[in-house]
């Protein structure tokens, strides 16, 4: 699937997380979260999933790798971003999820009126055949509950899900692309497979033409030698008056994804963005990498309303006292773990 082999994790418990705070802190959602696969079909080069399903998936892939070793005599092994592992019996997982054993629904207030989001961990529309399993899900999720729907990609084929889900459902669907980058060299270097940014921002507009609820996603965004500019420009290309609300993040990559990133910024001849993204991230960069974000910050907030920008920020205790007072214009603020303020007022 997308030129990766498709593994299948068994052990699957639910596809829906419930409560999922860290994405209700990021008010994407109202902490649910649910989705049909643990490794995504793209290979986005700051991907930090890895970091977070490793250790449930970590069985998946060797047992793959030992499989692949015996069968095909090949010693190379594969790593977690090289394969598309789904969820076996996904959708039945979930209608188990939305039903009592007797048939009836498990979430029968009809006031019950929360968001879910998709995906944390998969692309929900990486190709036809995960868009369509994207569907039936909505359509189990719409049909059993009250519930809304955010659905987020880099694929434009996002947009063809309408056609799939009965028209009833529609005004409970919120649709958004991600759109870090208007450079489509910049795109293809650290979106490896992922529909061109021009594909994204024409199937955002025909949504939003039609009628639909859209927002924006301008995450993750690498470092800018004109912060106001880019800033200008993104917003003017997803339309910001027409989203319901903007999303915008600095990269924030982990591990092995921030080599992973250079080096695609360097294959694609683009050493000028790789040096900048160098300069802030690294042994000496804490005050370069603040600074990026602020400047990131402070152009997003000229050009989106406060009531619609949703920037999400770490918060460290030297940090704080500058971010606290950004909430009014727009800043969400995050923390890895609350004693780390103290008594700071988070």
């Amino acid at each position: 699937m997308n030129g990766k082999p498709v593994l299948y994790r068994c052990n699957t418990g639910t596809v829906i997380s419930d409560p999922s705070r860290e994405f209700g802190k990021k008010l994407l959602c109202d902490s649910l979260v649910f989705s049909m696969g643990d490794a995504c079909a793209f290979s986005c080069t700051y991907c930090y999933v890895k970091a977070v399903a490793w250790r449930f998936t970590k069985h998946v892939i060797d047992a793959h790798n030992d499989a692949s070793l015996v069968n095909e005599g090949c010693p190379r092994k594969r790593d977690f971003h090289e394969v598309v592992i789904r969820r076996a019996n996904a959708l039945e997982v979930l209608k188990a999820k939305l039903l009592k054993a007797d048939g009836t629904r498990r979430y029968a207030n009809p006031k019950d009126r929360r968001v879910i989001f998709s995906s944390t961990l998969v692309d929900v529309a990486a190709n036809m055949e995960l868009l369509q399993e994207t569907a039936l899900a909505c359509n189990l999720i719409l049909e059993h509950t009250g519930w809304q729907i955010r659905l987020l990609s880099k694929s434009s084929l996002l947009a063809k899900i309408v056609e799939i889900i009965p028209e009833r459902y529609h005004r409970r669907l919120i649709f958004g692309f991600s759109t870090g980058t208007l450079d489509e060299r910049t795109c293809r270097a650290i979106e490896p497979g992922t529909a061109k940014i021009g594909s994204r921002i024409k199937a955002l507009h025909s949504l939003q033409d039609d009628g639909f609820r859209t927002f924006g996603m301008i995450c993750p965004s690498l470092p800018q030698e004109d912060y106001d500019a880019f800033s200008r420009e993104v917003c003017d290309a997803i339309r910001v008056d027409r989203c319901e609300h903007v999303w915008a993040e600095p990269i924030n990559v982990r591990k092995q994804a921030m080599s992973r990133t250079l080096d695609g910024l360097r294959a694609e001849g683009l050493h000028r963005e790789a040096g900048l993204l160098e300069a802030v991230h690294g042994p000496g960069t804490k005050a370069a990498w603040e600074d990026y974000a602020r400047r990131t910050f402070l152009a997003h907030s000229a050009n989106i309303p406060a009531a619609k920008l949703r920037f999400l920020q770490y918060l460290t205790p030297g940090t704080a006292a500058w971010w606290l007072p950004m909430r009014r214009k727009g800043a969400v603020l995050l923390v890895k773990e609350a004693r780390e303020l103290g008594a700071s007022g988070m």
